[in-house]
């Protein structure tokens, strides 16, 4: 659930900008009051650049460090944020951030296998680092294009305690997940990176397994039924809104005045994340596990919507 303190902007301090890779750079960031919380594996931030849209971006390196390390990958198809970094950020300057949060977190297991396409390293490298503190078993698979657009391969190798498997398209590699995956029943399986090979991990590893944890970095194309209208009622002020075929919930909370923190508005962010106290929700987001969706106890409210007549808010 997002706390409130998290949606609050701090300023931190540009400290280092390092090109790890082809087109990807590592930005340090130390927040000028100190790290609101101790940020675990997982964790993202929201970067918030003038003149470009607020971009979400994973936590890099060793959790709880007090300088906040986020890799860019530049994309010429982007919305501008990885532009602005890229072209404009330079080390000295100071920026605003949000965070952390973390929607990915890593639960204890013995053994995990990690799985990371490209830029998707990011969020793992903090895993390795929280697994091999707590003495688990880990293996990661490490999926490029080329070595030099896979950022993070000394650090990786350094870290120790683990198997690290990597396959390079252009050297002739080629991974076989389900392969790998059977090499290794028990384990609990992070990945994150492209979508089709998220697509491939999820029809290998079907919700009821309960093994799979992954994140998006881009909202995959879902074609879903048109939602019919129902109602909200924002329990803080009593009121009772309608919610048309055509309409999001978080515009009809805009229309009503209601501040909702949000960034991506398609489901991949969690930054809109809602409590809700009554109502059975039809969630649409890609940001949830199967148990947490099942307790209907919060929502994103940029994406997801009413299988009900009503549902209550905590707004």
């Amino acid at each position: 659930m997002t706390a409130p303190e998290d949606s609050m902007e701090q300023a931190a301090r540009v400290r280092t900008m390092t090109l790890e890779a082809d087109d990807v750079l590592a930005v340090e960031l130390e927040p000028l009051d100190g790290p609101s919380s101790e940020w675990t594996a997982g964790a993202h931030i929201d970067l918030v650049l003038p003149d470009a849209p607020v971009r979400q971006y994973s936590l890099t390196g060793r959790p709880g460090s007090a300088r906040y390390r986020i890799a860019v990958l530049r994309e010429e198809r982007s919305r501008g944020g990885s532009k602005a970094v890229h072209e404009r950020l330079r080390p000295g300057d100071i920026v605003r951030l949000r965070g952390p949060r973390n929607h990915f977190a890593l639960e204890p297991a013995a053994e995990y296998l990690f799985v990371a396409g490209g830029i998707g390293i990011t969020p793992i490298v903090p895993m390795l680092h929280a697994a091999e503190r707590a003495g688990a078993r880990w293996h990661l698979l490490y999926l490029g294009s080329t070595r030099r657009r896979m950022a993070f391969l000394e650090e990786i190798e350094s870290i120790g305690g683990g198997a690290v498997t990597v396959v390079v398209r252009d050297e002739g590699g080629r991974a076989d997940l389900a392969e790998v995956l059977a090499a290794h029943p028990e384990a609990s399986v992070y990945a994150c990176g492209p979508e089709r090979m998220l697509a491939a991990l999820q029809e290998l590893l079907p919700d009821e397994t309960g093994r799979l944890r992954f994140e998006y970095f881009a909202a995959p194309e879902v074609e879903y039924e048109p939602g019919g209208a129902f109602s909200i009622r924002l329990a803080r002020t009593g009121v009772e809104l309608p919610v048309e075929p055509q309409q999001s919930v978080l515009e009809v909370m805009r229309a009503a005045g209601v501040e909702v923190l949000t960034d991506c508005e398609e489901g991949i962010c969690g930054s809109c994340e809602t409590h809700v106290l009554e109502g059975e929700v039809e969630h649409r987001d890609f940001v949830l596990t199967s148990k947490e969706r099942e307790a209907m106890d919060c929502m994103m409210v940029c994406v997801s919507r009413a299988s009900c007549p009503l549902l209550v808010l905590d707004a």
